[in-house]
């Protein structure tokens, strides 16, 4: 077994997490799209479910409040017959059609699986009002660095996110086409309006032969996977983090300025195969 490319954690391994504090919403496609509350981590569980003919290729993924009550949040699943990567998200966790009252995001990669964006559940800009008003918005753009070299070691990413009003809602991004997306931005570095995220760099620990994080008792397993998502300006404040506490089941906790789908998409895009980023 290769040290060099598992991610450890620090932390006393606990027999139970810390769980998420009560969270109550009158409605979920609200609280899956508004931003978490100032000063509260939302702590939530994904899972991952396998069976079924077809779900070893497409696997169907939960997202559920890691309390007592287990509120149901999000699902989400790897579209069959797409050129690309395009994951759909619902707030329904028997409904995934795209079609559906209940479809709320997507996720779509480009061809080679290493660039993703989120949207809305609007429409496509061929088909919203001139003012564009009713168009869909992107809700978050996320790159992965790509390893034409073949280093092993954490994979490597970025995400950038719409920014926030004075009112703490999000500034609105609904692009004409893909060249003025999310991805092309971040790409020329016109960031007005926009927070740029990254992936906490592990460090390395002599006495594990191993890369470490610290997820304070969330995160029980080893993993490539497990990541924290964190703002230069400040390393300490945790925007997002992911990590696995069984073969099928995984820890999934987000704070301000992030909302459910992003970080659900997020954490989807880190199951998807890499061509250049292992």
């Amino acid at each position: 077994m290769n040290l060099l490319i598992i991610l450890f954690f620090l932390s006393h391994i606990q027999e139970e997490r810390p769980p998420s504090p009560d969270i109550e919403f009158d409605s979920l496609e609200e609280f899956v799209m508004q931003p978490a509350q100032q000063g509260v981590t939302v702590k939530c569980k994904m899972t991952r479910d396998k069976r079924g003919m077809d779900k070893g290729l497409y696997p169907t993924y939960y997202l559920h409040l890691d309390n007592e009550k287990k509120v149901f949040l999000l699902a989400g699943r790897k579209r069959k017959k797409s050129t690309t990567s395009n994951y759909l998200i619902s707030i329904d966790p028997t409904d995934l059609s795209r079609g559906g009252e209940n479809f709320i995001g997507k996720l779509r990669s480009n061809m080679m699986g290493t660039k993703f964006t989120v949207f809305d559940n609007a429409l496509h800009p061929d088909r919203a009002l001139p003012d564009m008003s009713n168009a869909r918005q992107e809700l978050a753009a996320i790159i992965y660095e790509t390893n034409v070299l073949g280093i092993k070691g954490p994979r490597r990413l970025t995400v950038i996110i719409p920014g926030m009003g004075k009112d703490s809602e999000r500034v609105p991004i609904r692009p004409r086409s893909d060249n003025n997306g999310l991805l092309m931005k971040f790409q020329n570095r016109k960031m007005d309006n926009l927070i740029e995220l990254h992936n906490k760099t592990p460090t390395w620990n002599d006495d594990t032969a191993s890369h470490v994080l610290n997820f304070n008792g969330r995160v029980t397993q080893a993993s490539i996977k497990n990541f924290q998502i964190i703002h230069s300006k400040d390393e300490a404040y945790i925007v997002m983090q992911f990590g696995r506490v069984a073969d099928d089941a995984f820890t999934l906790d987000y704070s301000y300025p992030m909302c459910a789908v992003q970080a659900f998409a997020i954490a989807l895009s880190s199951f998807d195969g890499k061509i250049t980023c292992e």
